[in-house]
């Protein structure tokens, strides 16, 4: 199996608003995916259709299966976190883990037990005397365990400081990506997750903004610390963003030679997050074109 996620022609309307508008790509077996995009863009209705928690037009296709028509066995494949908390506040940790157990056909107990003996979460305590950092650890500990091959993550670490966050990912490096395994991240906050991708999508007002493979990011777009000096040949080139600097200018460049840019400031990669910035302020119709 070459994709994980295969989503063609993805429509999704709520009266008259047009959440999604024929959304087509493909998340790749054993990916790290960015699904990136500001609030509104269409991020959670896309991940809603592709778990089979919503209805849609188009064709969208999981492992192999149609979350239309098997939902329920896809889902023993496939782990899902989103940014709202739904395990019972009067639930105990302990008999969290023997409910998920009894319902999972692929769960490991003695797993989860191990991936919450790192954390500082009481087996015996309640969900509702847990923080909100240690409710998503306990929720990424039980889908840690159900030895998924597809997990999805929708706005994750919404509202957690930054060591939750970090540790958050870096659970997720340990226990869960290997060669085989895939990882869809939604989310608007792209500096904590950049190095782990391979791939980015940006959507916006429903539409997809940009989709490859994250070392071609790289290799097409080029960011420049312009000189006050060369700001108006740096301009010539038609940059796709500029924001001015004390002295000079940094512009972010697509398709543009690093030879052509060699004399007009320092070069460095680009940043995932600028050039979301750099798209998401752009007119939807030439960001369409590109």
């Amino acid at each position: 199996m070459s994709n994980a996620i295969s989503v063609q022609s993805l429509s999704k309307r709520f009266g008259d608003h047009q959440a999604l508008n024929q959304v087509s790509f493909e998340v790749p077996t054993g990916a790290v995916v960015g699904l990136i995009g500001p609030n509104g863009a269409g991020k959670t209705t896309a991940l809603k259709a592709i778990l089979g928690l919503s209805a849609f037009e188009g064709a969208v296709e999981v492992l192999g299966q149609s979350p239309r028509s098997a939902p329920h066995q896809m889902m023993t494949s496939v782990g899902y976190i989103s940014d709202v908390g739904i395990l019972p506040r009067w639930l105990k940790v302990n008999d969290a883990l023997k409910f998920t157990q009894a319902i999972h056909p692929q769960f490991d107990l003695e797993k989860a037990r191990a991936i919450l003996a790192k954390t500082d979460i009481p087996l015996k305590q309640r969900v509702k005397a847990l923080s909100k950092g240690m409710v998503t650890q306990l929720h990424l500990a039980l889908v840690l365990a159900m030895d998924v091959q597809l997990l999805i993550l929708d706005e994750p670490t919404l509202g957690l400081d930054i060591v939750y966050r970090s540790q958050f990912y870096q659970q997720i490096l340990n226990e869960f990506l290997s060669e085989d395994r895939t990882l869809l991240i939604s989310t608007h906050q792209v500096e904590e997750i950049e190095s782990l991708l391979t791939h980015l999508i940006f959507i916006d007002q429903g539409k997809i903004r940009l989709d490859t493979a994250l070392e071609d990011v790289y290799q097409r777009y080029r960011a420049v610390d312009v000189v006050k000096s060369q700001v108006d040949a740096a301009r010539a080139l038609k940059p796709l963003s500029e924001q001015p600097q004390i002295e000079g200018a940094c512009m972010i460049f697509d398709g543009v030679s690093a030879e052509s840019l060699a004399d007009l400031g320092a070069i460095r990669r680009v940043g995932i997050a600028e050039l979301f910035v750099a798209m998401m302020t752009r007119e939807p119709e030439s960001i369409a074109s590109i």
